[in-house]
C-alpha cells in the first residue's frame, strides 16, 4: 500500500513500505518511492525483482507506469535497481545515476544496449525537470558508494537520502514516522558506523543539507524523519558520529 508523503493535487510524492515481504526475513527491508508532477513521474531506487510486481500494481492508481519518465537511482546496489531490465522493457523510462556507474547498469539487463537512456550525472549534481518542478540529485559521495547521490524535491521540501539515515527495523514500522528520535538511534547506530565512510564526509552533507529547504528525510531502509525538529535531531546526531574509517586501526587489517 502507498503512503502518500505529499499531495497538493497536481505534485505527488508516495513511499512504498511493504513490497518485501514481512516474513521474508532473509532480505533486507527496502523502500521505494514514486514522485508525480503534471502527468510526468520518476521512481527514486526501485528496487530488485522482489518489489517489481508489487511498485508496478501499486503505482497504477497515481501514475500509469508506461509512461514512466525517470528512474533516479542513488547508488548501483541491487535493491536499490536490480530490477532494470524489467522497466527497460516495459517503459520508455531513462535512468540517472553517477556517471561511475553507468557502465555497470547494463550487467542488471540482458546486454542490449540502452546507452542513449542511461544518463550519467556529474558529480557536482544536476537539476532534473519534471514535469513543471525540478528535482535536485545532490553529491552523496561515499555514503556509501563511491558515486552516489539523493533527490530533493522542493515542492514537497522531501529529501529522498538513500542509505543515509537508514534503520534496520520491523517491516510493520517501517511505514511509520520516528516519533521517538532516542529509542530510534540504536536501529540506525551499526549501519551508519559501518557504511557512512568517515565523520568528515557526514558533517559535509549535514552543512549542505541545512542549506536546503527540508520538512522531510526519507531513507531507503526504515523509518523517515517528519518536520524540522527530527530532521535536525537526525542532522545533529550525525554530524558528530565517527564512522567508517575514524572506527579502524591497524587490526582491522591482519590476515586470517
Amino acid at each position: 500500500m502507498a503512503v502518500e508523503l505529499y499531495n497538493d493535487g497536481t505534485h505527488i510524492c508516495l513511499a512504498f513500505y511493504d513490497l518485501v515481504d514481512e516474513e521474508a526475513e532473509h532480505a533486507v527491508q527496502c523502500n521505494q518511492f514514486l514522485i508525480v508532477d503534471g502527468g510526468h513521474g520518476a521512481l527514486v531506487d526501485p528496487g530488485g525483482n522482489m518489489t517489481y510486481n508489487g511498485l508496478l500494481m501499486g503505482m497504477q492508481r497515481y501514475f500509469p507506469s508506461r509512461n514512466l519518465d525517470y528512474i533516479l537511482a542513488s547508488h548501483p546496489d541491487p535493491d536499490i535497481i536490480a530490477s532494470l531490465n524489467k522497466w527497460m522493457v516495459t517503459t520508455r523510462c531513462r535512468v540517472l545515476i553517477s556517471k561511475l556507474w553507468t557502465r555497470f547498469l547494463p550487467h542488471f539487463t540482458t546486454g542490449r544496449d540502452y546507452s542513449e537512456r542511461i544518463i550519467g550525472i556529474p558529480d557536482e549534481g544536476m537539476l532534473i525537470p519534471l514535469g513543471g518542478s525540478k528535482l535536485k540529485a545532490l553529491p552523496a559521495h561515499f555514503m556509501h558508494s563511491e558515486g552516489n547521490f539523493q533527490f530533493y524535491d522542493p515542492v514537497a521540501k522531501i529529501l529522498f537520502s538513500g542509505d543515509m539515515g537508514a534503520s534496520l527495523i520491523d517491516h510493520v514500522l517501517a511505514g511509520e514516522p520516528v516519533k521517538d528520535f532516542d529509542a530510534h538511534i540504536p536501529s540506525m547506530m551499526g549501519f551508519h558506523r559501518r557504511y557512512m565512510v568517515s565523520n568528515k564526509i557526514c558533517r559535509y552533507w549535514v552543512n549542505m543539507v541545512r542549506t536546503l529547504d527540508v520538512e522531510m528525510i526519507v531513507p531507503q531502509h526504515g523509518a523517515r524523519f517528519e518536520g524540522k525538529e527530527m530532521v535536525a535531531r537526525f542532522l545533529s546526531w550525525i554530524e558528530n558520529l565517527p564512522c567508517g574509517i575514524d572506527l579502524m586501526t591497524q587490526d582491522s587489517y591482519r590476515a586470517p
